[in-house]
């Protein structure tokens, strides 16, 4: 069993989340909970969906993350004629060499900004699969690897809207979390207008780390400590999605453990060495919400799956978990 994380660790890790979240912040204004989850799936080593109308902040957000982190940045307009060696690269036969020489697309960098995700053909989409699940990219029979850490923030707008093709369940449940931007409140958006008058505040925004401090940071979330119980709690609100009466598909064991693991970096971004129900409540709806259909019934009455995910949490029973000896004694 690996060593939880010390105090020093924690204190490191906490000091440099809270230095990415004001400065995500002083882009996007009013909606410090959105910011938090979004650092949340990066520690968790996730991906991340944004999904909302167009014009309130999506793309914005996605940018704010990779500016944060002083590391390669890919950036992809996704239109209908992408095509899926747009994503992952080429290889180009050179005369002189004789020799194939490959060429590689956006998706090798650490953060790759996917905009529009949903106007590109499904099988454009698909070409992110292996990508975001293996961390590699095979192209023309030859696998090559992506740096570490890798996280993809994509941003969509409503399936309803004009031009736009549904996610394959299978793309969207590579995704840790989705999350809806909303709108601002007024107060915020007044800010943002004082704020954007006479500069963008991107171009202010300086990195708060680098990628090799996020691969460790990475390893430290992942070393919290989870009690038998509160997996069983997660497993539990997972098995009662596959029987809810309001889902024809309910959630995935991948959707289990990527649960947990933001569960721990939720956890860790408040300085704790162990995981509470509270860290596997506040992200029960973004983290399993996008990975279910719901039932002809639900579509007929306006429910959404977020409202069934909110009703399973809210029933399902919260176990009462009592620290080990071990955590305490590193609690100090």
């Amino acid at each position: 069993m690996q060593a939880l994380p010390s105090p020093d660790e924690l204190d490191g890790l906490v000091a440099v989340t809270s230095r990415l979240r004001a400065g995500i912040e002083s882009v996007v204004t009013g909606r410090p909970e959105l910011v938090r989850v979004s650092l949340a799936v990066l520690l968790a080593e996730g991906h991340l969906l944004l999904e909302d109308v167009p014009g309130v902040g999506k793309t914005t957000l996605a940018k704010a993350i990779a500016r944060s982190i002083d590391a390669p940045v890919g950036r992809i307009q996704f239109t209908p004629d992408l095509l899926p060696s747009d994503l992952t690269g080429v290889s180009i036969f050179r005369a002189q060499t004789h020799e194939f020489e490959f060429r590689p697309g956006p998706v090798f960098a650490h953060v790759v900004i996917g905009d529009e995700i949903n106007r590109a053909s499904p099988k454009t989409q698909s070409a992110l699969l292996e990508c975001m699940q293996e961390a590699q990219a095979t192209v023309d029979g030859r696998t090559y690897p992506l740096p570490r850490p890798f996280l993809v923030v994509a941003t969509q707008n409503p399936v309803e809207m004009e031009g736009t093709y549904p996610l394959p369940e299978a793309q969207r449940d590579r995704f840790m979390a989705r999350l809806t931007v909303g709108y601002p409140s007024v107060d915020a958006e007044i800010a943002m207008l004082d704020q954007q008058e006479t500069a963008d505040p991107l171009e202010r925004l300086r990195p708060g780390t680098d990628a090799a401090e996020v691969g460790r940071l990475i390893d430290v979330a992942r070393r919290l400590y989870a009690a038998p119980g509160l997996k069983r709690y997660v497993v539990d609100l997972v098995a009662a999605s596959r029987q809810d009466p309001g889902l024809r598909l309910g959630a995935s064991p991948r959707a289990a453990i990527q649960l947990l693991r933001a569960a721990k970096a939720l956890a860790a971004m408040g300085g704790r060495n162990h995981v509470l129900p509270d860290d596997v409540q506040e992200l029960a709806v973004p983290v399993l919400a996008h990975r279910l259909l719901p039932s002809t019934e639900s579509r007929l009455s306006g429910r959404a799956t977020q409202d069934v995910v909110s009703d399973i949490v809210a029933r399902t029973p919260v176990p009462s978990l009592d620290a080990p000896a071990r955590v305490r004694r590193a609690l100090g």
